[in-house]
């Protein structure tokens, strides 16, 4: 199924202000709700897509990798849509706006967690693999997150009668509205176990120092973050865990600045070789390798070598370019000899030879070179 393009799902310019996403975004779901729109047999799906389009465009990093790259940028950064996991409009109702259409709100959704990974400019090429180890709140071993001693009776919570809720109706402009609150004595499980695990006391959830195993796809840029669904905090009983968050730095390589998908290296040329032409080796991510340095090459000028870049965010496939810019080191601690060679060839130089770049010239195209 081809996705719709999320601005056009919204109705918004591609230059909205977070106040105007998010205001947009709760008119449109205040149409799409059953209470209010009961006719539309489409109405559930239709939110689901305007809420994947509100967690993008809501979320600066998100909306700077879809602006980029699309859909395609946020798959393979590691974004699945959150609104996809719910079975029904009213957990979803639940949870954007925390049961104000009468969702079921019940036991509490496990929180997202953060951490740091740093990679090396090399594995930007292919991608890269890394074990990330961090703190969480996870389900007890003990009582397999049920919260009661193995092999004692669970039974239903006579408050909520197993629901997990306590309901109140209340006549609103849209029509009889049906709030939801947490049943206090269980908690929102709708069940009570009568043999709490000691474990855990009774909760099912312990802290635990938790390990996971992150792909980090090829092109990433420093910055941006994978989102691995369901490794964070455990939830309450019955309730989904939240998310990681895996931020990534690639770091500095000594002599390569990158921009974009292409590299930048500047590299110091002999005044001679400048001026007669010369074979240089050069250091790329794939090695050694050799570029032409043309006879009568000015200071700020640029070679490049196609291919020898970065590849796309997600695709190790197509490559930028590496571009050398020269820097023509003017010699210096001359001898007698060599400064009566070089009053030769200057007494020898005519207009023809004297045609290079100005220096207003050099510093432009090495602004141009660094953005």
């Amino acid at each position: 199924m081809i996705k719709r393009d999320y601005y056009e799902v919204l109705g918004l310019s591609r230059d909205a202000s977070e106040q105007e996403i998010k205001k947009t975004f709760r008119r449109v779901a205040r149409e799409l709700h059953p209470d209010v729109n009961g006719e539309d047999p489409d109405a559930e799906e239709k939110f689901k897509e305007a809420a994947e389009a509100y967690e993008v465009l809501s979320d600066p990093e998100r909306r700077q990798t879809y602006d980029r790259y699309g859909h395609d940028g946020l798959s393979s950064g590691g974004f699945s849509s959150r609104a996809q996991g719910f079975g029904s409009i009213d957990d979803l109702f639940s949870a954007f706006f925390g049961g104000g259409f009468g969702g079921r709100r019940g036991p509490a959704p496990g929180a997202d967690v953060g951490v740091a990974v740093e990679i090396e400019l090399e594995d930007v090429l292919e991608g890269a693999q890394r074990e990330v180890e961090f703190d969480a709140v996870a389900n007890c071993e003990h009582c397999h997150g049920n919260g009661a001693e193995p092999g004692t009776p669970i039974r239903r919570c006579e408050e909520c009668q197993g629901t997990g809720e306590l309901r109140t109706v209340a006549n609103t402009a849209f029509g009889q509205m049906v709030r939801a609150t947490p049943c206090d004595k269980c908690h929102g499980d709708g069940r009570i176990a009568e043999s709490p695990c000691r474990e855990c006391s009774g909760l099912g959830r312990r802290h635990a120092t938790k390990r996971h195993r992150i792909d980090v796809p090829a092109g990433i840029e420093s910055g941006q973050r994978i989102r691995i669904a369901g490794a964070g905090h455990a939830g309450e009983p019955g309730a989904p865990p939240g998310d990681l968050y895996v931020e990534v730095t690639v770091a500095e390589r000594e002599g390569m600045v990158r921009d974009g998908q292409d590299l930048i290296t500047v590299v110091p040329v002999d005044a001679t070789a400048a001026m007669l032409g010369d074979t240089i080796e050069v250091e790329t991510l794939d090695g050694p390798d050799e570029i032409e340095l043309a006879p009568g090459t000015q200071p700020g000028a640029e070679a490049r070598l196609k291919g020898r870049g970065l590849p796309q965010l997600g695709s190790s496939r197509r490559r930028g370019s590496h571009r050398f810019i020269f820097n023509v080191v003017i010699p210096t601690g001359l001898t007698e000899e060599q400064r009566r060679l070089a009053g030769e060839l200057d007494d020898s130089l005519t207009s023809d030879n004297r045609n290079g770049d100005s220096g207003s010239g050099i510093f432009s195209r090495m602004r141009r070179a660094f953005g």
